[in-house]
């Protein structure tokens, strides 16, 4: 219910000082004139509040009314969610455009899902039950994959008096499908849609540990730098090194059960990529459209600035909806660095103190809410749900020691750096081994090494000591060339070239190289493992590198990934048994 809360005295771009303030709250959703422009009270000071509005503010002027509804600013989550493409503040881009044609009118605000469409709801429990917060009543098939179920908000509890179950009915998201009377009486319709605050997050039992990797089918995320489910992740790169296409892939291929893109503050010509791309991706799991199990956000560069920073809060309150009901949520924001600039701006209307580089004080704050609300949960009903946030950051110029990227990785447990020379070398995906880390290593070794008949961590770390001699050997050549190192390091840096080229990088275009099993990444380490042993074996008894390095064996490894699919593993047999076979021939050759 909208009254008359004071009204405009000034106006400084996306922030309006009100004056003649009577009855307004902190964060309440308010409008703003006649038009109705949505806005958020974020500062009161007597008689006077500071508005972040959401829309162009062109034409608002001083002694304009200011309509105040005491609810914060929510999004409403049911049923349609799924396949949807939304703004920053939950407005659907799809629905706008039948309206109001290619551009948003402002003040519009369709329903964020549809009040006309019916659903067949199938309820989960009967007259008399005592029903606790978050408890699940019914189920919605949302799409084929995805399952809606229909819990209690997690404010309310009580005995359930009515529950729609003569007959299994199709219903709107408005529609009463149940009635809760609370301890004190009360009456409270259930009906398949609820509200939530997007800056509160919903309430859970208790966090779970971490112990299952979020598989993503690339194989230096999930062999070197694992993300675990509930986990978080930062992917920092400057301009072209492939933050959005990574993205992309994990969206695509990763084993969460739904994704949640958030376009925040992107190019338009990025985000229409997004728009255009997505629906025609298919799922591999079931062979249908990717956007039957994600959402979208698409908060575009151009669009009100309150808004890029209000997204990335709307995607998480959606992420943690799909959680309560025991599904795992990945959340791809990109960018954040847009997001803490859209702070910077607002704050700096607002006339505050800055920090470095012009960002507010508190943007290491919000930074921690934001990844804090990912986690593995056991929630209200008893189901386990999680959300990882992979988020992008882009630092200017591409340098990490920037104040976004910085404060980020003080609250992510896991660090894919990409790097500006293996982008410009084509090598895709261009994360760096030795700028990126996970701390999430030993919380999944268990689920690996179960995996990998228990050689995944030695054998990862087997690799990364291959790589990091290396780098010390690559600067040895710059100094002396590579003719002055004997064949048993110069045997190391083949090695290494190999385990760049046959597994760091991957084809996104490729049928079988764009994705691989957790199967097939295994078998593909331990084979180039295998080929440094017998090598170095080989190298002591005084074989030349260049012998070596020409076996047909060799190059087999090195095409393996295009080579073998994840549903032929049993090849890597066939090929380290041709590859000991090679080795031994070669050995016998020099012994005689």
């Amino acid at each position: 219910m909208k009254r008359i809360i004071g009204k405009v005295k000034r106006v400084n771009g996306p922030v309006i000082i009100a004056k003649d303030i009577t009855d307004a709250k902190m964060m309440e959703l308010v409008y703003v004139g006649e038009e109705n422009i949505i806005g958020e009270v974020i500062k009161l000071n007597g008689s006077e509040a500071t508005i972040q509005v959401y829309e162009d503010t062109t034409g608002i002027a001083p002694r304009d009314n200011i309509y105040g509804t005491g609810n914060p600013i929510s999004v409403e989550l049911g049923p349609g969610l799924i396949g949807s493409i939304f703004d920053g503040i939950q407005r659907p881009l799809e629905e706008i455009r039948s309206l109001s044609g290619d551009f948003i009118e402002r003040g519009s605000s369709p329903d964020s899902i549809s009040h006309t469409k019916r659903w067949h709801f199938t309820p989960k429990r009967e007259v008399g039950d005592i029903l606790l917060p978050g408890e699940i009543i019914g189920e919605v098939q949302e799409t084929e994959r995805v399952v809606n179920k229909t819990m209690v908000p997690p404010d309310l509890s009580g005995e359930l008096k009515i529950i729609n179950i003569v007959d299994e009915g199709d219903y709107t998201v408005t529609d009463q499908i149940a009635l809760l009377e609370d301890e004190n009486g009360k009456s409270h319709v259930i009906s398949l849609s609820q509200r939530w605050p997007i800056r509160n997050p919903r309430p859970v039992k208790e966090r779970n540990a971490l112990s299952v990797p979020l598989i993503t089918g690339q194989r230096v995320i999930d062999t070197l730098f694992p993300l675990a489910k509930g986990g978080t992740v930062a992917i920092p790169g400057g301009f072209g090194t492939g933050k959005t296409m990574t993205q992309h892939a994990i969206a695509q291929w990763c084993d969460a059960d739904i994704i949640i893109y958030i376009g925040c503050g992107e190019r338009g010509n990025e985000m229409t990529d997004v728009l255009r791309e997505f629906p025609n991706l298919i799922d591999p799991r079931t062979g249908r459209s990717l956007m039957e199990r994600t959402i979208l956000i698409a908060n575009t560069s151009n669009m009100p600035v309150s808004a890029r920073e209000a997204s990335i809060y709307t995607g998480i309150t959606m992420a943690e909806y799909y959680r309560d009901m025991g599904y795992n949520v990945a959340i791809m924001a990109d960018s954040t660095s847009r997001w803490a600039e859209a702070l910077r701006e607002l704050s700096g209307r607002m006339e505050e103190m800055p920090a470095e580089e012009g960002f507010p004080a508190y943007l290491p704050t919000r930074i921690a809410q934001f990844y804090e609300r990912a986690g593995n949960m056991k929630t209200l009903s008893g189901e386990n749900g999680s959300v990882s946030i992979i988020g992008a950051v882009s630092p200017p110029g591409g340098d990490f020691s920037e104040p976004v990227t910085q404060h980020t990785k003080r609250f992510v447990r896991c660090f894919w750096g990409l790097d500006k020379a293996l982008a410009s070398e084509r090598h895709y995906p261009a994360i760096s081994w030795l700028d990126s880390y996970s701390e999430y290593l030993e919380d999944v070794q268990a689920w690996w090494d179960d995996k990998s008949e228990g050689k995944w961590h030695e054998n990862r770390k087997k690799i990364m000591e291959i790589m990091q001699k290396e780098v010390r050997l690559r600067q040895i050549v710059k100094l002396v060339g590579p003719d002055a190192l004997p064949d048993s390091q110069n045997f190391i840096l083949e090695v290494a070239s190999l385990f760049k080229t046959a597994f760091l990088q991957q084809n996104a275009f490729d049928m079988i190289d764009r994705y691989s099993t957790v199967e097939k990444q295994v078998r593909m380490l331990s084979l180039i493992l295998h080929y440094y042993d017998v090598g170095l074996e080989m190298i002591n008894k005084g074989i030349p590198l260049v012998k070596i390095r020409r076996l047909s064996a060799v190059q087999d490894i090195a095409r393996a990934r295009f080579n073998i699919s994840n549903d032929n593993i049993e090849e890597f047999d066939r090929l380290e048994l041709k590859l000991d076979k090679a080795v031994r021939e070669l050995g016998s050759l020099y012994e005689e």
